[in-house]
């Protein structure tokens, strides 16, 4: 997966370092020369020395070849520009951050993917939902032993199944079903069809081969390109 993140904020070089150690092929664009040349020093990825809003910058980034651009600056403006400028290459998913809540409405009008608010979610959550990308959202439990998943089901082994059937395979439990946006808790005689809601707990250190089966389901994805999801207040969708 080939992401660009344009600023190495403190939120910026942390998600950055996080997906390079994933074996992500990572851009970082970053206008301030010092902070480019530390970056480079402790990261073992591509530091642009320019500025994000500008076309040529994001072009030596292969922003036309990215499947993420993540507008990490500190400064709501530069990154609404950059976004503006970057939906033109048709990057699929492109999340920013947004440091003043009356922002948001702005990148909501132009369509942001996902939105961030770096005090109230770590990095870490970004990064998951980056890489995960048929998932809806994540919580972490515990000291991330565990992770409560939603995802929406397509067609696949599991559909026309019974929860309890499903529940047998030991790798997740389905904990839960979404009835218009409520939560209900299933039955094991309940039959999962497609288009269904649901909530898996998984442990953390399995979940992406959990996911690889669903993905194998053609599991549909509610953050891309579906629904729109603002992390200000993730429980919107």
């Amino acid at each position: 997966m080939h992401i660009v993140i344009m600023g190495s904020s403190i939120f910026g070089f942390n998600l950055a370092s996080m997906l390079v150690t994933e074996g992500h092929d990572v851009s970082i664009i970053e206008q301030n020369e010092a902070k480019c040349n530390d970056v480079a020093h402790k990261l073992d990825t591509v530091v642009i020395l320019g500025d994000g809003t500008n076309r040529d910058t994001l072009e030596e980034s292969n922003i036309d070849e990215a499947d993420v651009f993540v507008a990490a600056t500190e400064n709501d403006e530069t990154n609404l520009m950059a976004c503006l400028l970057v939906k033109k290459f048709n990057v699929p998913k492109i999340i920013s951050q947004v440091s003043k809540s009356d922002h948001r409405d702005a990148f909501q009008e132009i369509g942001i993917n996902i939105m961030i608010n770096p005090e109230l979610y770590a990095a870490k959550y970004i990064e998951r939902l980056i890489v995960r990308p048929n998932i809806s959202d994540i919580t972490v439990l515990g000291k991330g032993e565990a992770e409560l998943i939603d995802i929406k089901l397509g067609n696949g082994k599991h559909v026309g199944k019974t929860v309890k059937e499903v529940n047998e395979n030991k790798k997740f439990n389905i904990v839960a079903l979404f009835e218009d946006s409520e939560i209900v808790f299933p039955k094991q005689d309940t039959i999962l069809e497609k288009g269904d809601k649901i909530s898996i707990l998984v442990k953390s250190h399995m979940a992406t081969d959990v996911l690889a089966s669903f993905n194998d389901d053609s599991i549909e994805t509610e953050i891309f390109p579906g629904i729109k999801v603002d992390l200000y207040n993730p429980k919107r969708s």
